[in-house]
């Protein structure tokens, strides 16, 4: 039996270059009942990146437009290009039953903290700043590109003690295997049980 009320917002946040895109995938892919918070960005779509499949991909002045309207619980921009998560999709998720995972930097999820304070925030650490760099490198990636990756990334890895949990990724199945196992500890605390149904099982 199914206890658990759902509507938990996971919020994974690392450096560019850390394994969070692949991670975030193999979690949707493991439980199908966590649905991905897609968002809208104005930066064009890179190869096998769909419309409304990895992003709402669309103009600066309508994104603007957004802004001035309240429809983000979070925005930034980021390289040139601006990254939005929608209140609407988040409420209709969280109505709906599903818990959401939203991959946003930090202070996106430092706001998803302030207006959803029972979100539950991770932070993905790479093994070593060398490391980092070596996989920026092997991305191919401009020396100046990686310079600049490189200094925000000092720069977000400051702010890990705001997260509840740390994942290093130094091993892709290992940090999975971690991610799961924080996602199932949420989902069984006791705050998130459905008393009702307990009650009704054991009610004498």
């Amino acid at each position: 039996m199914d206890l658990y009320k759902k509507g938990i917002i996971f919020v994974i946040s690392a450096p560019s270059g850390t394994g969070k895109t692949t991670l975030c995938e193999k979690l949707l892919k493991l439980l199908p009942d966590l649905k991905l918070s897609i968002s809208h960005t104005t930066r064009k779509p890179r190869n096998g990146e769909r419309n409304g499949i990895n992003y709402y991909f669309i103009d600066k002045e309508t994104f603007k437009k957004m802004i001035d309207t309240d429809e983000f619980v979070e925005w930034a921009e980021v390289y040139g290009n601006f990254y939005g998560t929608s209140k609407k999709a988040i409420n209709s998720l969280i109505s709906n039953g599903y818990d959401i995972l939203l991959d946003i930097d930090t202070k996106g999820a430092k706001n998803i903290k302030k207006l959803y304070p029972d979100s539950v925030l991770i932070f993905i650490l790479p093994p070593s700043l060398d490391e980092l760099e070596r996989r920026l490198i092997n991305r191919n990636e401009d020396n100046n590109v990686i310079k600049l990756r490189l200094s925000k990334a000092s720069q977000e890895i400051s702010q890990y003690k705001f997260y509840d949990y740390v994942v290093i990724n130094d091993n892709i199945e290992q940090a999975s295997s971690n991610l799961l196992c924080i996602i199932h500890a949420e989902r069984l605390k006791t705050k998130r049980i459905d008393n009702s149904k307990i009650d009704e099982i054991f009610k004498k």
